[in-house]
Formats: C-alpha cells, structure tokens, sequence
C-alpha cells in the first residue's frame, strides 16, 4: 500500500495539469474574443475594466518608472560630466590666454611709455629688456639684454618711460649692468626747478635718495621738480628724475618718477658727453704762438 500511493498522485497529477492547461486557454480565448468583438456594450465593459485595473497597477510600474528615471538621470550624469571636463580643460586654456594677455598688456604699455618720452633731438637711444636684477641690499642694479654688439659705453644713462633710472657700469657683449640712481655709489648733478638751486641726488639704497650740497634749501619746497643738470658730463641734461619730498626727520629727498618696481624695459641714451669748442672764432688759433708785448718803459711812454 505504501508503494501505490505515489503511484496514485502521479497518476492525478497529470490530468490536473491537462485541465489546468486547458481552462487557461479557455480564458485566453475568451479574453481575446472579447477584446476583438466590435460590441458598444463589449466597449463599455472593456472601458470599465480598464479603469479599474490600469490606476490599481500603479504601484506595481512604480519600480519599472523609477528604473527608467534613474538610468536617464545616470546618462544625464555622464554627459553633465563629460561637459564639466571639457570645461575645466577650456577654463584653463582660457586662464593661460589670460595670463599671457595680461603680460602682453603690461609690455605693451612700457613700451608706450617709452615712446612718450621726449628727448633731446640729438640724443639717440637704444632699448633693453631688464633681464635679472642684483638681489641684493646692498647693491642696487639690474642686467640688461644689450651690450657692447650695440655700441653700449659705461656711464650712458637709462630711462623708463618716465623718469632716470641709472647708469650703464660695466658693458659685456650682449649684456650690460645697469647702477639704480638708489645705489650707494650713485652721484647725480640735479637742478631743482623753479628755484634753480643746483644739488646732488646721493643713493642710500632707500626708494628716496637724500638731496645733498643744497645751496639753499630754504629755496626748495616739496613737490619741486628735479632734473638732471648736465654738469661734468655725467648725464644730459633736463632728464626727469623725480620731485622734492621731505622725510619725518625733515631731510630733503627725491621721490623718484621713475616705476622701480617693475623695470621691464629701459632706454639707453648714447650721450658723448658735451662737445668741445671747435669753431673758426676762436681766442687762439692751433699752431700760433701769440705776440707778446713787452710793458712800456720810461722812454717809449714819453715817445
């Protein structure tokens, strides 16, 4: 008996699934038949059925919606990161375009300024990239990209587009250094207009070097106008080299007009110095001893 009882559920099983098998196509036509027969009362049935299932299957699509949402919102993702790449990578192309349109501008302008700067007609001139300079405290210079292949002489001064700036001191062939007027070692003749008094501009490694042999500094008011005086050669003459100010301690100084802080090109003046006197008129002829007359005496005056 106890061998024919699985006997006896299989032997049940199979007919079951037959049945089953066979009301489920029972219903699958009946459905089908009903969806295609043309009936309005079929139509309102239909309608009926849909509007009570379709909002009822709603939490049921709720997973497959979201699923969807969430790969569009995932490719939106990418796409949004693609772009943010790409400009990240034109900011920083954008930023090096600006950098090198700012450097261009700031040259540009020293070379306005250099050109706006009005110089004796006789005076030519020879324009320099400020290399390096010294870096130290204790010396006040700048390299230039110029030397003795354009016919650089020591002691030529230099000029930003404003004001002096120093002296040509030691000239290799493609460079040359240039002495601040704020070194120590510079000594500069200057004219203090309007009053005329005539002074030195001493460096003291300070931004506003001292005025110096004064002749009278009761003469000399602040915001007067310095100009290089053009005595013993050094310089020529009327080059601006700053205005008068007065320290806390009431020291006389120059603020010089001259940008120090950023000497991006300079100018350099070819000056010879002053030319000698070399005219048809002159006291004493080359080659002449000149005649000299002997005092009168005694005799020849009463004569």
């Amino acid at each position: 008996m106890a061998r024919d009882r699985p006997q006896g559920s299989n032997d049940y099983a199979g007919p079951m699934r037959r049945l089953l098998l066979a009301v489920l196509i029972l219903i699958l036509g009946a459905v089908f038949l009903l969806w295609r027969i043309d009936s309005p009362r079929v139509e309102r049935f239909r309608a009926q059925i849909t509007d009570r299932l379709v909002p009822n299957l709603d939490w049921a699509m709720a997973p497959v919606t979201g699923t969807v949402n969430l790969l569009r919102d995932y490719q939106s993702y990418r796409r949004l990161a693609e772009q943010n790449r790409e400009l990240r990578s034109e900011l920083r192309q954008m930023q090096a375009w600006k950098e090198a349109a700012i450097q261009l501008r700031d040259e540009n302008a020293r070379l306005l300024d250099l050109n706006k700067v009005r110089l004796d007609p006789r005076l030519t001139f020879v324009t320099g990239v400020v290399l390096a300079d010294s870096g130290s405290p204790f010396r006040q210079s700048v390299l230039l990209n110029v030397g003795a292949r354009d016919g650089l002489v020591d002691g030529w001064a230099t000029m930003d587009g404003i004001g002096l700036v120093g002296r040509i001191s030691g000239v290799a062939q493609n460079t040359a250094r240039v002495i601040l007027l704020t070194d120590a070692t510079s000594r500069i003749p200057a004219v203090i207009q309007p009053s005329g008094q005539r002074a030195i501009v001493a460096g003291d490694n300070t931004a506003a070097p001292p005025v110096d042999f004064l002749e009278n500094p009761d003469l000399v008011r602040a915001g007067d106008r310095v100009i290089s005086s053009g005595d013993g050669g050094v310089f020529p003459a009327g080059l601006l080299i700053g205005q008068v100010a007065v320290d806390p301690g009431g020291r006389l100084r120059v603020r010089l007009a001259a940008d120090y802080e950023r000497l991006e090109f300079l100018r350099v003046l070819r000056h010879h110095g002053n030319e000698a006197v070399s005219d048809s008129a002159q006291v004493i002829a080359p080659g002449i001893t000149p005649a000299i007359t002997p005092p009168p005496t005694e005799e020849t005056a009463g004569e």
